[in-house]
């Protein structure tokens, strides 16, 4: 802890997604746990500003622990300027981080490293209305969103769609709805720490459903067929090292064992920055792997890089 004392992390948190108060959430999280441990912190709350943001960088510090969320902070905006700037950061880096994002152009780099996915394609708001280009049931959603924003779930005979979510123009991917049960499981470094199985009360696990007390139940050990368990754990460990992911990272399936275990499982995204808030599923299996919430974010801190 003493070595910790000589060490500034500056921690950006906020910005101006949709996912602005879950990574206020996160990033004050984070910065209570790293001065816990010894660590001299600052938290800035990032706006469009790049003047801020570049006074906050100066003096340098010596980590920069990015709990943003969403567009401009997740989708390698932030490793940019920091690798000019020759500033160690936490996650992914660039390159990584933008791949993500685009939930297309990832799922295509995926499947071809044997990853399944739900079959999909990419259409606008303009063209959803005037026809589908997959039978229902579909789920739609931005290509560029996280935590479910902008999440719809269109079913067969649907009598209504809510065109009015999406802005004019924005890409969505429409995919194939596929029923069963919602995983998701996290790595660090480059082993899986573990398969949860999240059961929202809901109809599906929406953005409330992630972040409202009660209203999901965290199943983790997920319990379901322990070689399923093995092939998700396994995926993700690909998709990361396929991605270039460093750090941490989560990715989220779906499991159709509606005809019976074992059933079939199918990828959905990777998170590069995925949440850090006290309902937060990375920390949980942390936990359940032995590591707190400090250890993490010390361990992600000793991580950090530039490219």
């Amino acid at each position: 802890m003493s070595q910790n004392k000589d060490k500034h992390i500056l921690v950006l948190k906020g910005g101006w997604s949709a996912e602005r108060k879950v990574s206020l959430d996160s990033g004050e999280s984070c910065a209570t746990a790293l001065r816990e441990i010894g660590y001299r912190v600052t938290e800035v709350d990032i706006k469009r500003d790049m003047v801020q943001l570049l006074d906050a960088l100066d003096p340098k510090p010596d980590v920069v622990f990015n709990a943003l969320h969403g567009r401009y902070g997740e989708d390698g905006s932030i490793p940019a300027i920091l690798n000019i700037l020759k500033i160690p950061y936490t996650h992914s880096g660039l390159l990584p981080s933008a791949l993500a994002m685009d939930k297309f152009q990832a799922k295509t780099l995926l499947l071809s490293a044997g990853i399944p996915f739900p079959r999909g394609t990419v259409a606008d708001r303009k063209a959803l209305a005037y026809r589908l280009p997959i039978d229902p049931p579909i789920v739609v959603k931005p290509i560029n969103e996280g935590s479910s924003v902008g999440v719809q779930i269109i079913r067969q005979n649907a009598s209504f769609v809510d065109f009015e979510q999406w802005q004019e123009g924005q890409k969505l991917l429409v995919e194939e709805f596929i029923p069963g049960r919602e995983l998701t499981v996290a790595v660090m470094g480059d082993k899986a720490l573990g398969v949860t199985e999240l059961q929202p009360k809901s109809d599906f696990y929406d953005f409330d459903a992630k972040y409202t007390y009660g209203k999901t139940i965290h199943k983790c050990p997920a319990p379901i067929d322990a070689n399923v368990s093995a092939e998700a754990m396994k995926y993700a460990e690909l998709a990361h090292k396929v991605l270039g992911c460093r750090g941490i990272s989560r990715s989220d399936f779906r499991y159709n064992d509606t005809a019976g275990e074992p059933g079939k499982l199918f990828m959905l995204e990777v998170n590069t920055q995925p949440g850090m808030t006290s309902l937060s599923l990375v920390p949980e299996q942390a936990a359940m792997a032995g590591i707190s919430f400090a250890g993490l974010v010390d361990w992600m801190v000793k991580q950090a890089r530039f490219d």
